[in-house]
């Protein structure tokens, strides 16, 4: 394990495994990317190494129109030709090594031509097991998910009951509240047997390496607290720790919607401890340690006074039984780690040196021994790439977007600016090549109640690369900055919300990095509702918008919620999405610059209706925009195949640039 100790010795070598989509090229000295390019589904994803370090997983589509197959190469000689599979007629959407012989994983396909209700996805799901030694597969219906490995019992793993696609955000606050129900699954047989049915009263759960409950959080459906419940190893039924929380307070929702806060996993060094996040403190949360044996939160481990803290990061040597906490991690410049173990600090520090353009490094894979790994790189100048470390010696295994150029790719800016009310707002910039004042997008995250941090994001490196600065603001209510920074956009849908965004633009404008005469906002789902707010202020900043999956109608969204046994203030967050606070439906005759409006016809989060209706009130009341329906689209990028997003970007970038304002953006 000299890794940890000592830099790599050898430098980035060839692509080990190249699959390049055909596209159209760019042209010498040009530095313009393709349409095409940026069109691309994840060229490959979830590549890993076995444990005993002897095969390499991976996943890659080999076409612009193609479907996700799955690969298993012979990593001890890569010019062995690889075995190959699909799920057809199902596509596989994920895979993962669970021991050396079994791989776990999910496949989905769609069914239907139409959503009728929120979350009524149009895909049917399975999970399954795949045997490297037999070549077959063992499948269950259903949208399951891997909970645990069970590295103790090779013949099974834990799985749960899934969830609606919501794109690895978290931004359904309704999620907590739905029963899970967790199994066995057989990876010999695909059998599985119940292990625990969650229900309203202890919906969900957490485990152990040995798939003993740990924790779980409930609600008391008289009172509407949210109460918390651990088990020691050995007990047989839940026990109550701590204060309770009552969910009708406003002051409480933080601790539900930032979904970050609260049982974060048992101690690798003693059963009966465990970690804790929460902001009990101060308006940051912090890292706390946990009693199982006294039901206590114990001392404070980890705090910053910037941001709250987010997750804990694991040792890579997990599959070798170290599954130490290794670091704290906590939103800045991009997700920044606190570390507690200075080996694995160092080795980070060394892979952060060794790869091109290191930004957001994580192991995804490591064998037993240590000296054979997977490494995994995304950042503004990285669409995300993987590289195997094999005893020390390193090589590019491929990238998630092998046609992109990466020295034309721009740098993003952290960045905090003053709203107008004196509120510290975080921010990012993507600047783009040459020198300003810019043309300006605003881009405003979905949600709104998630954290953005900024990698890799291809729109923003899209509109960069096209010319355009982007700003990406994580205006008030954006989660990670602390519960007042949250609380501050509570009811300010259309209000305060809105202005730290056109605050930010302005801010660039007096630093002299933007052209006050050209500027746009463009969002996606929450983004695209800030996006028409957008078109009807009266103090107006911008030349255009352009609207995807935008919440049009949310009144008519809450309407439309069944809440019954859903906390007040909860439900008070909802109403003021649009029911009290600015509704975009209502505000047509108030449009006042051009609007392109964007959404998918199988959009199962926000409902096609919303721009079917919203359409409809633009025609009424006379207002010109431009639409674009997205044939078979979801909500979210998983579900974006080539063909929606070349057709999306061609049009979202003439619009830009010939209708955007009065002589184009």
């Amino acid at each position: 394990m000299n890794l940890l100790r000592t830099s790599l010795l050898a430098a980035a070598g060839a692509v080990l495994i190249s699959t390049t989509p055909a596209i159209a090229q760019q042209k010498t000295g040009d530095l313009s990317i393709p349409v095409e390019a940026w069109a691309l589904r994840d060229v490959m994803t979830n590549v890993e190494i076995s444990p005993n370090g002897k095969n390499l997983l991976l996943m890659k589509v080999e076409s612009k129109e193609g479907e996700y197959i799955m690969q298993i190469y012979d990593a001890t000689d890569f010019s062995k030709k690889p075995f190959t599979t699909n799920a057809d007629p199902m596509e596989i959407i994920g895979a993962s090594f669970v021991d050396d012989r079994f791989i776990f994983g999910r496949a989905w396909q769609v069914k239907r031509k139409s959503v009728k209700g929120p979350e009524e996805d149009v895909r049917d799901y399975l999970a399954f097991s795949f045997d490297l030694e037999t070549k077959k597969f063992s499948k269950v219906s259903g949208n399951f998910s891997i909970v645990n490995t069970l590295p103790n019992d090779p013949d099974n793993v834990l799985i749960a009951s899934g969830r609606p696609n919501d794109g690895g955000v978290g931004v359904d606050p309704f999620a907590a509240f739905r029963p899970r129900s967790y199994y066995k699954f057989n990876l010999k047989t695909g059998g599985r047997s119940l292990v625990l049915k969650g229900n309203d009263k202890y919906p969900t759960a957490e485990f152990d390496d040995d798939g003993n409950p740990r924790f779980t959080t409930g609600q008391d459906q008289t009172t509407n607290e949210q109460i918390f419940y651990y088990r020691a190893v050995g007990d047989k039924s839940w026990k109550e720790f701590g204060e309770r929380y009552d969910l009708d307070e406003h002051k409480n929702l933080y601790r539900r919607l930032g979904r970050f806060q609260g049982f974060a996993g048992v101690s690798a060094e003693d059963p009966d401890k465990g970690y804790f996040i929460d902001n009990r403190d101060g308006d940051k949360a912090a890292l706390y340690s946990f009693d199982f044996k006294t039901g206590q939160i114990g001392e404070k481990l980890f705090s910053t006074p910037d941001a709250d803290v987010m997750g804990l990061q694991r040792s890579s040597m997990w599959r070798a039984g170290d599954n130490s906490v290794v670091a704290a991690r906590y939103p800045g410049a991009k997700m920044e780690r606190h570390w507690f173990d200075m080996e694995e600090k160092e080795l980070f520090e060394n892979l952060e040196r060794e790869i091109p353009y290191s930004h957001a490094i994580r192991i995804t894979s490591r064998s037993v021994d240590g000296n054979t790994m997977v490494v995994y790189n995304s950042g503004p100048r990285d669409p995300g790439s993987y590289w195997l470390i094999k005893n020390e010696r390193m090589t590019k295994i491929g990238s998630r977007n092998p046609t992109i150029d990466q020295t034309k790719l721009s740098d993003v800016e952290f960045i905090k600016y003053p709203a107008r009310d004196g509120k510290i707002i975080p921010g990012y910039v993507t600047k783009p090549a040459g020198e300003g004042p810019f043309p300006l997008i605003v881009l405003p995250h979905g949600g709104p109640h998630v954290n953005e941090i900024i990698g890799y994001d291809e729109w923003g490196q899209l509109l960069a690369n096209a010319g355009y600065m982007v700003l990406q603001p994580q205006y008030r209510m954006t989660v990670g900055w602390g519960q007042e920074h949250f609380d501050g956009g509570y009811g300010e849908h259309g209000g305060a919300m809105q202005d730290d965004k056109d605050d930010g633009a302005m801010y660039l404008v007096e630093k002299g990095l933007v052209d006050p005469d050209r500027i746009a906002m463009f969002g996606w789902s929450y983004g695209g509702y800030a996006a028409l707010v957008a078109t009807t202020r009266e103090e107006q900043i911008y030349q255009c918008a352009i609207a995807g999956a935008a919440v049009a109608d949310p009144a008519k969204s809450f309407r439309s919620n069944n809440f019954a046994g859903v906390p007040t203030a909860l439900k008070d967050w909802a109403e003021r999405r649009g029911t009290i606070g600015i509704n975009p439906i209502n505000e047509v005759e108030k449009s006042n610059i051009p609007l392109l409006m964007v959404h998918g016809d199988v959009d199962a989060r926000v409902l096609y209706y919303h721009y079917k209706d919203y359409k409809k009130a633009m025609d009424a009341a006379g207002k010109p925009a431009q639409y674009l329906t997205l044939k078979g689209a979801d909500h979210f990028y998983a579900t974006l195949m080539y063909n929606h997003q070349e057709t999306f970007f061609t049009k979202m970038l003439d619009f830009l640039k010939n209708d955007c304002g009065p002589n184009g953006l």
